[in-house]
Parts: C-alpha cells; structure tokens; sequence
C-alpha cells in the first residue's frame, strides 16, 4: 500500500504523492511522480534532484556511529498504523523492517535482492495478477522466514474490510481481492478486483510502506499494539539496541544475521530534538545528519559548520495550511474557501523561504509541484489572493463583521485557534502572518505553541486544532500516495472533508492504464480538493539537510530512498 504523505514537523515545516507527516507519505506514472505507471511511462519527464554524496561501498570505511536528528520520538513503531503516519517514525523503522524495492532519482522500481527475486503482473481469467517471489534467504529477527504470510497478513490489515485495524490508508490493498501460496510459502499470488496501476508502492522503501511481520499484525489488537512502545521484531540490515524514552533515542546497530551487503557504519544513533534546535545541535556536533527544511538561519548554520555542508533537492513535497473542517465555525465550505482567498500565499512563500537560494513559487496544485508533468492550476480561482472576495464570501454565509471588528454569526464569534510546534521558526511565521492576513477580514486567530515532540500525537491525529501548518513528504506514487490525505474519513485525512467527486477521481487516477488517464484524473481530483478546501498548498517544500561531509549515500534523496547499509563514513 502506498503510504500518506507523510507529516512533517521540522524546524521548516511538519505528507499528491505519497505523503508523510512532518513537522521540519506505485509506480506511478513518470510526470506524476517518477516511477513506471504504465508501458508509456518511460517517454513522460521525471524527476532527478537528488544530493547525497553518493559513493561506492568500497570507497567508504567499515565501521563508526552516525547520529541522525528526528522530530519525535514516537509512541507508534508500526508505520502502516495511522498513529506511526510521520517522517521520524519512518527514518527509523526503514533501518529496521524489509522493503521490497528500490526506487532511483527518477522514480523506478527495481526489486531489492535481499528480499525480492522477482515481482511480475500477469493476466488470469481477465484479472490483473501479481505474483511476488521473496528471497528465501529473508527472515525476521526472531529466525522467522519472510513468506507469503506476511504478504497475506499485511494485505489482510491494509485492505479496510475491518476497521478495527487503524490503519493510515488503504489504498492499493483495498483492490486486492486475495493473497494465497504461490509455488512454495516464498512466492505471493496476489489477485486484483480491478487494474491497479501503482502496485509496486507496495511493501516499498519510498512510499513509505514497509512489510510487516505476520505474528505481529494478524489480528486488529497485535497490529494496533504490538509496536506501541516496542519495537518486537525487525526484519533488515540493523537490529534494535536500545530504545530509550527517557532519552528520546533509538539506537540500532548492524545486524550479524542480515543475509544483505553488511552494513558499512557500526551504529545508527537517532536523537528526538525539537526541530528549533537543530541547526545548533548540528554545529555543536551533537548529531550529524538534520532535516532543515526551509529555515534560513538553519542554512546558514550548516554553512557555517565546520565539516559540515547543506545536501539540496527538489522532490515532490510541500508545505501547507490545513484547516480542520469539522471545526465548529469551519463546516462550511463556502467558509473555508473564503479562507483560502484571504490567504496571501505568495507572501508566506516569500518570508518562509527567504535566503534559501530556492525559487519563491507558490504551489497550485495539491498533487504535483511546479515543473512536474502534468502540473497545473485547477483552482477555478482559489488560489488566488483576493481579501475583498473573501470578505464578501464570509458575508454571504452569514458571517457579519462586528462592533470588535470580528465577524459573527449566531452570537458566536469567527474565531480560529492556530496551533504551532514549538520552536518552529517556519511555522511562527505563518500563524503571524496568517494572523494578520486574517485579521483583516473579520477572522480572529489566536497562536497555541505546542511541545513539538506531542504536535502530531496529541493535537494534529486528534484533529485538536483549527488551524496549523506542516510539510507533506512525497513518494514516486502520486495517486495512491495521497489517497489518504483527502480521502473521505481516511486515517490521514486530518482536514477531515472530502467528497465522492474526490474519492473516485483519485481511484481512477490508480487504476489508469496510461501517463496522459492518470494525468488527467490527478488533475480532476485537484480541481475537487480545491472545492472541498481542507488543505492549501503554499509551496514546493525544499529538501534542504545539513550533513558532515564525510557521511557518504545520505542527504536530499529527491524520488530515490536511502539504501542503509550503503551509508557510511568516506574513507
């Protein structure tokens, strides 16, 4: 399944593509975000930033730690479970559990050997088939073989039929119709009830969709809380050493029973810092490796660092304004798109990315960024800034400017809580300006700081905000991967709306045959994520990270997923 664009928190921002969480988640078709959706993929653009230093295993040393700086420290391992949904959570588990392929600058899938001989589409008796043959060298930490039962098993889990299971997505699974024993318990027969364009985001490294083990997830309660608090079983190149609340680390080591290319660093250390400190944390030499996002006085830290350098790329994510549309003064859409007028979108863009050497772009699309195939305003103008529209919008739906100044309805007024995690430049200055930009039309915005380590757990997954502000991390899969971030009453819909109009254009996006179907669905579905106004895209989120110059195959990866036990420390 492809995963939700992943939240993101960091000191730049907090996932039409896969998207992930973050405060600073198939192959989908090339112009829509780089990998092989169908046979004509190949001729469409694709995506190739990417800044890793990249090396040759043997021009790296064996051995030494690396500390790598996360966002927070989860209270979810499980990173299909709609509360493991987010970046930091994801870092760490992709060190730790099997991904079946690899995805380059551009996009494509290629199998990973260490768990994948082989994944083919096949037709049989008019349905699409995919048959999965696993490596048999492939086990769990536990001496458990990988087979077709954890295939089966997370399909079981992933497919919505039970909603017992809190699951960020469903997308890719729910059109499966079984999974059953191929040839021998390494090969996976899985049937589709229709076309499924995108089904190589499943169990992928770059869509943020790892496999999971049977024994853990078979049921709703094992896959709600087997990894709540824990991390049980791991299943790749490192193996857990310690997990430690007390101190908001992970610390996993190279595992002596990987079967894979032993890893070339000793130790991974990931360090749950608030996204404010960073930068210093950085130059002090407390962590080696940190997603600035965009923070200019990040970027100039990093440049300042000794050792240091700044690892720059586009990709396929983005910042946002996301409102909570089942807030009492926000059901209404009219209300919410009257909101996006008043929004001066160009101007977050200005002061958000100032010094960053980054194009001041604001983004009119909700699935693809600027320069991708496809991308185009289908905003039937709400992306554009138009205060006396908006003000005239708020009027017709009843919403009357008081004697404070403050518009009104019902005796209540239109006042909005703005929540922000704390230390976050990039998201104080968004709730000043939006504050401000609101203002002045009647809408009051009060600004809540929150500890950045409980921002999404206690406030964005429990939907306690009206307002906020975070980035959306992308895959190479862009309908399936940002099904859950719009569709209606998915797990990683926090704006909370939707419409059918939206469900079925994203379905039809995963399911076309061809680049220029799947195109147009996307773009359908963006002209109806503008109606429904739960979320507005401010702009293409530079991939800006700060890393010693030393570390080798990490950095800003652009389409492409880090392969662990490729980074290391250059000889």
């Amino acid at each position: 399944m492809p995963r939700p664009r992943i939240p993101l928190a960091l000191a730049a921002s907090v996932a039409a593509l896969s998207f992930a969480l973050c405060s600073c988640a198939q192959p989908g078709s090339a112009d829509a975000g780089g990998g092989p959706m169908a046979a004509d993929a190949g001729s469409a653009p694709r995506m190739t930033q990417l800044a890793l230093n990249a090396k040759p295993r043997e021009q790296l040393r064996q051995g030494g730690t690396l500390n790598w700086a996360i966002d927070q420290f989860s209270s979810q391992w499980n990173p299909l479970n709609a509360d493991g949904s987010e970046a930091s959570t994801n870092d760490v588990m992709k060190a730790l559990l099997p991904t079946l392929w690899r995805s380059d600058a551009g996009g494509t899938q290629t199998p990973n050997p260490a768990y994948l001989r082989d994944a083919h589409v096949e037709t049989r008796q008019g349905k699409q088939v995919v048959v999965w043959t696993l490596n048999p060298k492939a086990h769990w930490s536990d001496g458990e073989p990988i087979t077709w039962r954890d295939l089966q098993a997370t399909w079981q889990a992933m497919n919505g039929a039970d909603d017992a299971y809190k699951t960020s997505t469903t997308t890719g699974f729910d059109q499966v119709e079984s999974v059953s024993r191929g040839g021998d318990d390494f090969q996976a027969v899985m049937v589709f009830k229709e076309p499924f364009s995108e089904w190589q985001a499943m169990f992928n490294n770059a869509a943020n969709s790892p496999l999971m083990p049977a024994k853990y997830i078979s049921t709703p309660e094992l896959f709600n809380t087997s990894f709540k608090g824990r991390i049980p079983v791991t299943g790749g190149p490192f193996k857990v050493e310690k997990l430690d609340p007390a101190t908001k680390t992970v610390t996993v080591v190279a595992d002596p029973a990987w079967w894979g290319d032993r890893p070339m660093l000793d130790r991974i250390t990931f360090k749950a810092i608030d996204t404010g400190v960073m930068p210093d944390a950085f130059a002090k030499g407390d962590v080696d490796f940190y997603n600035n996002g965009p923070n200019a006085a990040g970027y100039r830290t990093i440049l300042a660092t000794a050792g240091g350098e700044v690892r720059k790329a586009g990709g396929p994510n983005l910042r946002q304004l996301l409102l909570n549309g089942r807030s009492p003064q926000l059901t209404d859409a009219r209300v919410r798109q009257a909101l996006f007028r008043a929004v001066d979108r160009a101007e977050i863009t200005r002061t958000d990315l100032n010094g960053l050497d980054w194009p001041y772009v604001p983004m009119n699309n909700h699935f693809l960024v600027p320069g991708q195939h496809g991308y185009q305003d289908n905003s039937n103008g709400l992306s554009r800034y138009d205060p006396q529209g908006a003000a005239a919008e708020l009027d017709d739906a009843g919403w009357k400017v008081g004697p404070s100044g403050v518009r009104a309805k019902d005796g209540r007024e239109l006042a909005l809580r703005f929540v922000v995690p704390t230390g976050n430049q990039v998201a104080a200055n968004e709730s000043t300006l939006v504050t401000r930009m609101l203002g002045e039309v009647g809408v009051k915005v009060s600004v809540e700081s929150v500890p950045a380590g409980e921002f999404f757990d206690k406030y964005v997954y429990k939907h306690d905000f009206d307002l906020t502000a975070f980035a959306l991390l992308g895959t190479p899969f862009p309908a399936t991967s940002s099904t859950s971030t719009f569709q209606q009453d998915a797990g990683g819909n926090y704006a909370q709306v939707g419409s059918k109009t939206l469900d079925r254009a994203m379905a039809d996006a995963g399911r076309a045959g061809t680049t220029d179907d799947a195109t147009e669905a996307i773009n359908r579905a963006d002209a109806e994520a503008w109606q429904v106004a739960g979320m507005v895209p401010l702009y293409q989120r530079p991939a800006i990270y700060g890393v010693r110059k030393n570390v080798a195959n990490l950095g800003a990866p652009g389409l492409s997923d880090f392969v662990y036990e490729n980074i290391g420390l250059v000889k």
